[in-house]
């Protein structure tokens, strides 16, 4: 076949370009950082110890357990994250209460519900974020993260109404809101503040069981 019949090749769309050095290095001490927190939050106590020992199961994790790059779009902004941690320990003081009251009241069966929330941004780190934060708050489990859609599946307990359903995901909304405004890109504000409060979709309402 001579030249001049050859079929052009389709366009190939040029690889993604790799992660630069400095970026590599911001992303991994940005994942040492949220690993060490989640395991001293765990323990329950800020010491020496268990930081280190964060530390070394952070970097175990990270060498065996490599996670796709997830690259950091924001930056610290150290008012939301004072506000962030302070209503953070506020809540996880209530639902301890509120727990330990369920727990006292022994002839009273507890309903519960399973709670579909879409974020509004649709990030791994932002769902990572905010499901760490909801799983540490006593009386909340996250059972599933899809993260095509970035919707939260919440097991909730003490749930006894629709209403209630509302509000505990109004809450889930305050909490991703607080997580960007500590964290967040200029974006990611702006599609937080503009967005409200989303309606999920009819079939992923969560029914008090």
């Amino acid at each position: 076949m001579s030249a001049d019949q050859m079929t052009p090749a389709e366009p190939v769309d040029p690889p993604n370009p790799p992660l630069s050095r400095s970026a590599r290095h911001r992303n991994q001490i940005i994942a040492m950082t949220g690993l060490v927190t989640v395991w001293v939050l765990l323990w329950g106590t800020l010491s020496w110890a268990n930081v280190i020992s964060g530390l070394v199961v952070a970097a175990i994790l990270i060498a065996v357990f490599p996670l796709p790059p997830v690259t950091f779009a924001g930056r610290i902004h150290p008012l939301g994250m004072l506000r962030f941690w302070r209503r953070f320990l506020s809540d996880l003081v209530v639902a301890s209460a509120q727990i330990a009251w369920l727990a006292l009241r022994p002839k009273h069966v507890p309903r519960s519900a399973i709670i579909a929330v879409p974020l509004r941004v649709n990030t791994d780190l932002n769902l990572t974020l905010t499901a760490e934060a909801l799983t540490l708050v006593p009386g909340s489990l996250i059972l599933e993260a899809d993260r095509t859609t970035g919707t939260l599946f919440v097991h909730v307990i003490g749930v006894n109404s629709r209403d209630e359903v509302e509000q505990f995901r109004r809450s889930v909304y305050d909490l991703e809101a607080r997580i960007i405004e500590a964290v967040g890109s200029a974006d990611e504000l702006r599609r937080v503040r503009t967005a409200g409060y989303p309606n999920p979709l009819a079939h992923l309402e969560g029914e008090p069981t």
